[in-house]
């Protein structure tokens, strides 16, 4: 008995691991990054219910969520960042009065927004545009800090493995997926079918 549950538990791990490395490929050109992590949350909840899975379906899910909007959610994405990196080295190229606060405060609104992408990725499902998922999501964010803290935690993983090794990260990003998917079903277990 435990040994069983033991190899399912190793199997979610095993196939979030995976799926970062499927993830972190399809979202290489940053603007597919929430589509790519949507299409990595449906595929480990398909795997986990028991359901088809597999890169075919991920692919599948990849284009869906491209044309609901993951284009756009994408690029709007990397404007935030761009914007909070510009801010940044403003921060640190001019001493204002201020200037600590307001960089600390770019960094939490980075953090506050990628948790709130990530969990609107999860909750992506084929059909759904993103302009609908971006607002709940950024609800939920501030609503429940502990799954939040769960989904931060996600990005410290990558952070470490990327900094122990850079190719690490690829598979790490399955852990933030995992993560997410977790923060977002609290509550229902996560075994394979």
């Amino acid at each position: 008995m435990r040994g069983e549950r033991f190899r399912a538990r190793f199997a979610v791990f095993a196939e979030s691991l995976l799926v970062g490395v499927w993830t972190a490929l399809a979202a290489l050109p940053l603007v597919t990054l929430p589509a790519a992590l949507a299409a990595g949350a449906a595929h480990l909840r398909r795997w986990t219910g028991g359901e088809d899975a597999g890169l075919r379906y991920y692919a599948a899910d990849l284009r869906g969520a491209l044309r609901g909007g993951g284009w756009a959610t994408g690029l709007g994405y990397a404007a935030a960042l761009a914007l909070a990196a510009a801010d940044l080295m403003l921060v640190r190229a001019l001493p204002v009065p201020g200037g600590r606060a307001a960089g600390a405060v770019a960094i939490l609104a980075v953090l506050w927004l990628t948790v709130t992408v990530l969990r609107a990725a999860t909750a992506w499902r084929a059909g759904l545009r993103w302009r609908g998922l971006l607002g709940p999501a950024a609800r939920r964010t501030l609503r429940d800090p502990a799954g939040s803290l769960l989904v931060v935690c996600g990005l410290a993983v990558i952070a470490a493995s990327a900094w122990f090794s850079a190719p690490l990260a690829l598979p790490a990003v399955g852990v933030l997926v995992a993560a997410t998917v977790a923060a977002e079903h609290r509550g229902t277990p996560l075994t394979p079918g």
